[in-house]
């Protein structure tokens, strides 16, 4: 079962010692089934938050506004017992750290097994043949032998294979990689690549594929919404954004991408100053204090959310009018 995906004025915060944290705010992002989404931007400005929101995984300490409608729920509004039943069943999610991603003490066949509690209908050597079939897909060699593996006799790379695959037996509409080739060396991010561009062509629901990386956005993703510090700045088409970028942050971004210089580099270029204080975030636009085009009202009015093209969109006072 497949459905859309629309969050509408989002926010969340973290309530903390230390004060009320604006990890998100009024973010709107929407996908289809067959799409995939990226969602890029640095460390910081709220990419994980947001998929953890999409997941159902937010922390206790975490409070939500807005909406997450999907396939005609609102998932803000579930208790916590339909929460659990939408994931795995129809939401799964691909954690960064494939290190971490499983048992180390039980199988990974075992493991595997379990994570199809929802299939009454399979008995034990029906979902095994699942997994083996599961585990070829993925591009993963001798399945069986596999499937008697431990964690730590895995290597990255397979771990995330491993990782990758366990989302996929649970038959998701919504299939969330939150930052899938972080820990893996150039060689397995490739292959992980190439595994999730390979997933594209035959899986119908709907892909999010959250990343640091713009390769890797630009070589898998349809559309991309653009993030800094908890808000959705740019968002359109892949090539929109990377070939006809209007907010300053979006081409700043673009401008410190390593692929764009062909020759080494003493130093890599970085944007200029650091993320606001999302505890008490600026009154006008969020990144006015590192913005070199900044306008009269960017400092104390929020800037609006310009439709650039049909589906091309900027938070700018810059690209108004």
């Amino acid at each position: 079962m497949t459905g859309s995906l629309a969050a509408r004025d989002l926010s969340v915060r973290y309530e903390t010692l230390h004060g009320s944290v604006q990890a998100l705010r009024h973010v709107d992002i929407e996908a289809h089934p067959g799409e995939v989404i990226g969602i890029v931007g640095e460390s910081g400005c709220g990419k994980s938050t947001l998929v953890t929101a999409l997941a159902n995984l937010l922390p206790a300490n975490a409070r939500v506004e807005g909406s997450i409608v999907y396939h005609g729920v609102d998932l803000v509004n579930l208790d916590a017992h339909r929460r659990r039943l939408l994931r795995g069943d129809e939401i799964a999610l691909v954690s960064q750290d494939p290190m971490t991603a499983f048992n180390p003490v039980l199988t990974i066949g075992d493991q595997l097994v379990d994570f199809q509690h929802h299939r009454k209908d399979l008995d034990r050597s029906q979902k095994k043949a699942r997994i083996a079939a599961m585990l070829t897909r993925v591009g993963i060699s001798d399945a069986e032998q596999r499937m008697k593996s431990y964690p730590h006799e895995l290597s990255g790379g397979m771990r995330q294979r491993m990782a990758i695959a366990a989302a996929l037996l649970t038959d998701p509409g919504l299939l969330i990689a939150d930052e899938p080739t972080t820990a893996l060396d150039v060689t397995m991010e490739a292959q992980i690549i190439h595994l999730l561009r390979e997933l594209r062509r035959e899986y119908n629901g709907i892909i999010i594929v959250v990343s640091h990386h713009l390769g890797v956005i630009a070589e898998l993703c349809d559309r991309v919404y653009v993030m800094y510090a908890g808000e959705v700045v740019e968002g359109g088409e892949v090539d929109a954004i990377f070939h006809d970028a209007h907010h300053p942050y979006t081409r700043a971004l673009l401008a410190c991408d390593p692929a764009r210089f062909p020759d080494r580099l003493e130093r890599l270029p970085t944007i200029p100053g650091t993320l606001p204080n999302l505890t008490e975030p600026p009154a006008g636009c969020i990144y006015a204090s590192r913005c070199e085009r900044t306008l009269e009202p960017c400092r104390n009015v929020v800037p609006p959310c310009v439709k650039l093209s049909a589906c091309h969109i900027a938070r700018c006072h810059g690209v108004c009018g």
